[in-house]
């Protein structure tokens, strides 16, 4: 499941829970898609405190619709991603070198309000 939190409208900020489906996957993108209409450059935050993983579909959607971002990585300065499992720790600070033009950053449970500063907090 997905909810949408509140945040500055040049931030896409995500409340996973349980697990991401294809439909949730598309919500996903279509609220990503609306704020790049709107902005140049978004900030992500990801709370992923009570996500437990993806089905295949989400994760084929995923792989697809980030093949079409290849070039504009760069709209995405920041994603914050709060998380208390090592595995998505371990993956973020796999995953971020890979990607230089997005700066990925955890943050712990309870920390929604230092993180979303900080994934809003990129230069315009």
């Amino acid at each position: 499941m997905i909810e949408l939190l509140p945040a500055p409208d040049h931030v896409v900020a995500l409340r996973f829970s349980g697990e991401l489906t294809g439909p949730d996957f598309d919500r996903v993108a279509g609220e990503i898609e609306a704020r790049l209409a709107r902005h140049e450059r978004i900030g992500i935050l990801a709370d992923m405190t009570d996500f437990s993983g993806v089905t295949l579909e989400a994760l084929g959607k995923d792989l697809r619709y980030n093949l079409t971002k290849l070039g504009e990585w760069k709209r995405f300065p920041r994603e914050a991603v709060i998380s208390d499992k090592a595995w998505v720790r371990t993956a973020v600070k796999a995953i971020d070198p890979l990607v230089p033009q997005v700066e990925v950053r955890t943050f712990a449970p309870g920390e929604t309000d230092a993180a979303l500063a900080w994934a809003g907090g990129f230069e315009a």
